[in-house]
């Protein structure tokens, strides 16, 4: 009896939702998970049809494992964007393509603001406007009702990877509507589009034009490309843990009790963090390749060695390409690009505006002048000087950009300070590279060096930022307290000492930077070696990186990009 009852609580563990406690890549539930998908799949595999269900039966456990009832949003946006795609499709008349489109956007755009602003927006409303509104998540109100859970209605979750899915979506009914692409041929095609689980809650965000012609073609899966799977799953395993490792010694200490540390410690902690996100992330979507492609589908390359970029031009072409690639598509372009400022670029400004006054809670007056003061000039310099119209035009679009994207990634001062100080960059890179002294300079290995060295610490530090952000009720204090520690309390006699303190966290920092910077041939290299090994060979590379890996790995953390 007590044998049955254990039994039924693991099982009941196995396949209930539990919050706080996300399907990860790196946990034994997952791959144990996978094992079983595999073994299923070996059976369907050869029939399309077939394959599409089960995989998309697969994926809708794997988020509510991740998620829960808020499985429920995201049938709702594949059964509504399908039906919406469908309609833009089978309309001749392109006013009535148009309404459909803005209906798809607005439900879309609706309930990503809502789950992710909501409750800033109501926050910023009461401070704004020295009220007291309550705000109440009506889903979870509606949860308790009729499906008899217990949710805080006074709290908001935002769903994991709502950002991505609801991206992907909008690819799909803005490619449909600029005839791009053909439709879905059935409903469940187009859910496993939108949801498929090795990119789901973290990316690659994948457009429609890109994936939705690989459900239509049979299964296919070479020898190398086997390889090749395995070697990311590894690599992306391998980048993860060593990733946690840094934040757990070391990252998160300094960031949690900054006033504790010495200015060393937390510029060290800054590159440091540079090194964990990149690892953390770029290990997700290495893992999510590895695993599609296993299962026949090929995702796009996420990250191509960002730390090798010499310009914030040239990092954004190599970090998270899929969101840079998107946000150029659906947003930069469409506002006009590098080619002039169209309405919805001063449309988007004033929304901006409004949302940065918001922010500012009882510094609104002041913002608002200094936002109409700064209007006025730029107005008056656009009229008298046509050059700087023209520069205006083609870099207004460019930070506009990079502030939604600062935005896109949470609701706070931090997130939009971090995405204009990343637009600014780009701009500021525009104008260097209009006046480079050293564009012909005979050594120009030596001056791409110095380039990359100031590009990873431009970006590096604007991440401060981006962690405090990330940290629950982090605020300006948290970042001033950072430069206050470098400008008053730097400690550099105590460097070594702490380089020594820290030799297996800084050992491991050293060695992530490194290989990041081997040349791409030789890093092309050793994985066609290592996916042309033979299979026992290959077998036993994986125990020994694994046996290793593990005993590095402490707590296991959620991928940081679960919460965007």
């Amino acid at each position: 009896m007590v044998l049955s009852v254990q039994l039924s609580e693991v099982l009941k563990s196995w396949f209930t939702y539990k919050e706080g406690e996300p399907i990860l890549f790196t946990a034994l539930y997952f791959w144990g998970f996978f094992a079983l998908v595999m073994a299923v799949y070996s059976f369907v595999y050869r029939k399309n049809s077939l394959r599409t269900v089960f995989l998309l039966l697969v994926s809708f456990f794997f988020y509510y494992k991740t998620s829960g009832l808020f499985l429920i949003l995201l049938l709702f946006t594949i059964v509504s964007d399908y039906y919406w795609g469908g309609r833009i499709h089978k309309t001749a008349e392109q006013w009535k393509k148009k309404v459909y489109v803005t209906i798809s956007l607005f439900l879309n755009l609706f309930f990503l603001c809502f789950f992710k602003y909501a409750w800033f927006f109501t926050d910023s409303y009461n401070e704004f406007m020295q009220t007291d509104t309550k705000a109440v998540n009506l889903f979870a109100q509606f949860a308790n009702t009729y499906a008899g859970t217990h949710f805080d209605i006074g709290m908001l979750i935002v769903p994991a990877g709502v950002s991505f899915f609801t991206f992907q979506s909008i690819s799909y009914i803005v490619d449909m509507y600029r005839g791009k692409i053909e439709p879905v041929k059935t409903v469940y095609d187009y859910g496993f589009f939108v949801c498929f689980f090795p990119h789901l809650v973290a990316g690659p965000i994948v457009k429609a034009k890109e994936f939705i012609h690989q459900i239509y073609q049979p299964y296919s899966l070479t020898r190398h490309e086997f390889g090749m799977a395995v070697f990311w799953i590894l690599n992306g395993f391998g980048k993860k843990i060593l990733g946690d490792y840094v934040a757990v010694n070391f990252i998160d200490r300094v960031f949690a009790n900054t006033q504790l540390y010495s200015g060393v410690e937390c510029v060290l902690s800054v590159f440091a963090y540079s090194f964990q996100v990149y690892a953390d992330f770029s290990g997700y979507t290495d893992i999510a390749i590895g695993i599609a492609l296993l299962l026949g589908f090929r995702l796009k390359t996420n990250f191509n060695s960002p730390y090798k970029a010499a310009s914030t031009s040239e990092f954004w072409q190599r970090w998270h390409i899929s969101l840079s690639s998107w946000l150029k598509e659906y947003l930069y372009i469409p506002l006009g690009g590098n080619r002039e400022g169209t309405l919805g670029s001063y449309l988007v400004i004033g929304l901006m505006g409004v949302v940065i006054c918001l922010l500012s809670g009882s510094l609104w007056l002041p913002v608002l002048i200094t936002l109409l003061l700064t209007a006025i000039i730029f107005w008056v310099l656009a009229i008298y000087f046509p050059g700087f119209r023209k520069s205006i035009n083609t870099n207004i679009n460019l930070m506009i950009t990079m502030l939604l994207g600062g935005f896109w990634h949470g609701s706070s001062w931090m997130f939009i300070t971090w995405g204009g100080l990343n637009g600014l960059g780009l701009v500021i890179h525009k104008f260097w590279e209009s006046i480079n002294p050293f564009s012909n300079w005979s050594a120009k290995w030596i001056y791409r060096g110095v380039m990359i060295f100031i590009t990873l610490t431009f970006i590096s530090f604007t991440r401060i930022w981006f962690r405090v952000g990330s940290m629950k009720g982090g605020s300006w204090e948290n970042v001033k307290m950072f430069f206050d520690r470098m400008a008053y309390h730097m400690g550099g006699d105590l460097f070594w000492k702490i380089v020594s303190g820290y030799k297996n966290v800084m050992l491991v920092i050293v060695i992530g930077y490194l290989i990041h910077w081997i040349p791409e041939t030789f890093k092309q290299n050793y994985r066609i070696r290592f996916a042309n090994l033979p299979l026992p060979a290959m077998g036993a590379v994986i125990v020994v990186v694994v046996f290793c890996l593990y005993q590095m790995m402490g707590l296991m953390q959620p991928f940081i990009y679960f919460q965007f």
